[in-house]
């Protein structure tokens, strides 16, 4: 069954919210930014109605759906128990319906075409994200001091986990993604944020473990590494020459322990501070402690932590501080918002899920390297690595941009995952074997592809069409890449959607 408007809705449903932005004033109208949730909301409802359906159950993709579900249905009941403010409840659910929307779309068993569609609207998405996030904060602010919080794209680091995978894990350099990976730092730079900074590391990291599938192959990776953090490095003595004040800065950001009364860092006092309030909020009783406070809940910086920021900020100032909005530490604030019923489940499952796929990628690398739709899954694992990276610095489902992209990631990991479990080997339980001695007994699992075998039914039992597999450089499609077959043809076959 072919739909022909599709590809349209994939971009309506991606792109629009990419030109997202950072109000300078609370109290403006915010028609402009409605205008952008309306569009991509429809057009995923519309994604959701056409897509196809998995045929077999995958325990994984239960487990993940029914947490994301129970995180967003069920703050319904935190609401009308605590009867926080309307409208803050529905501004701050509003990215984590994003996030269950976009993972709605993805997690369907897209066929390679429209998978190459989603990808390629995902990275334009967040270059433009980037671009325009940067503009529009550098236009509408004065000194590096003022705007450096609005120049940040809410994916950053997503982004330069997808140019990561190409660098490390692909092996793929270009102008244009070298181009695009020195912008982020040079913004990552300019923001003088820490954390983002250790977040790109830690995506290093990961892309240099996907990457290596044995230890002798860590060095390789570790080489492909060092050409990137070369980029990395250059571009950031470039920065450092071009703008003096941007190094004074970091110095000032990096030793600011060292200049204050206490001789303690003031963001994170103030990081521990509103986790303190929330969780001591959550745990007043039973019933808070069960069902959350709920989005949008009011909470303040704990008194415990006053005298750590002596210098810093005066008393009056510190107990003014009342906030609504999604709190900077992601895993504290599902506590605070869902407690233990509705809130825990979803960002434990999050991260298990990338725990497996990570490990489930490393193996199939290794035994089957040419699987077609393993750099999918790859691209996927990066993609959505951004938001445990993120999540060091903020909530990464505060804004509506990064909700909806990490949703959509994690959709793709999950669908994918379940395509390829169902089609490659799977570890066998077996007992140690003698140094120096390879197992090369599988498990015999039926339907399923083993190491060594033909590959003439793995695009029959993946769901994707025989020429797109044959063909030249297909075992690599995705946004990145350019693609050989004919997209009408591949969209003729029964399967396509």
């Amino acid at each position: 069954m072919r739909h022909q408007y599709a590809t349209l809705w994939i971009w309506f449903f991606l792109l629009p919210l990419a030109f997202d932005y950072k109000a300078t004033d609370a109290n403006v109208s915010h028609f402009a930014q409605s205008a952008l949730v309306i569009p991509a909301i429809a057009a995923g409802l519309a994604l959701v109605l056409i897509a196809p359906r998995f045929r077999d159950r995958s325990r994984l993709r239960s487990i993940i759906t029914f947490s994301l579900l129970l995180c967003v249905l069920g703050s319904v009941v935190a609401q009308f128990v605590q009867d926080n403010d309307t409208g803050n409840y529905l501004r701050v659910l509003l990215p984590f319906a994003l996030f269950l929307l976009g993972y709605l779309v993805a997690c369907r068993p897209w066929s390679e075409y429209r998978i190459s569609q989603f990808e390629k609207a995902l990275f334009v998405a967040n270059v433009i994200c980037l671009v325009f996030t940067f503009a529009y904060g550098m236009v509408t602010g004065g000194d590096l001091e003022d705007v450096r919080f609005r120049i940040i794209s809410v994916t950053l680091l997503g982004l330069q986990g997808v140019l990561l995978h190409e660098f490390i894990v692909a092996k793929r350099f270009s102008f244009f993604t070298v181009a695009v990976f020195a912008l982020s730092v040079i913004v990552e730079l300019l923001s003088v944020t820490r954390s983002l900074l250790v977040g790109t590391i830690l995506l290093f990291l990961v892309a240099m473990a996907l990457s290596a599938p044995s230890l002798q192959y860590v060095w390789r990776a570790a080489a492909r590494t060092l050409i990137a953090g070369a980029v990395l490095a250059g571009v950031a003595g470039i920065a450092a020459l071009s703008f003096p004040t941007v190094a004074e800065h970091w110095t000032q950001r990096i030793f600011a322990s060292e200049e204050t009364v206490t001789g303690k860092d003031p963001t994170t006092i103030t990081r521990l501070a509103e986790m303190r309030d929330q969780y001591d909020q959550v745990t007043a009783s039973p019933e808070t402690l069960l069902f959350g406070a709920g989005y949008g809940h009011y909470y303040r910086y704990s008194p415990a932590y006053l005298p750590d920021l002596a210098g810093q900020i005066s008393e009056k100032d510190f107990y003014a501080i009342n906030e609504w909005a999604a709190g900077h530490n992601f895993w504290v604030y599902q506590l605070f918002a869902g407690g233990l019923l509705f809130g825990i489940a979803m960002p434990l499952a999050t991260l298990a899920a990338l725990t497996i796929c990570f490990f489930s990628y490393r193996y199939w690398r290794s035994v089957v390297p040419d699987a077609p739709m393993l750099p999918v899954l790859g691209r996927a694992i990066m993609l959505f690595a951004a938001l445990p990276a993120t999540s060091i610095g903020g909530n990464p489902l505060g804004p509506r941009f990064s909700g909806l992209v990490f949703g959509v990631a994690l959709g793709l990991m999950i669908a994918t995952h379940a395509r390829l479990q169902r089609a490659l080997p799977a570890r066998a339980r077996r007992a140690r074997t003698p140094p120096r001695m390879r197992a090369v007994a599988m498990p015999d699992l039926p339907g399923r592809i083993q190491p060594g075998m033909g590959r003439a039914d793995l695009a029959k039992t993946l769901g994707i069409s025989h020429a797109a597999s044959a063909a030249p450089g297909s075992s690599q499609f995705g946004a990145l890449v350019s693609r050989a077959a004919s997209p009408r043809n591949v969209n003729r076959q029964k399967f396509v959607r």
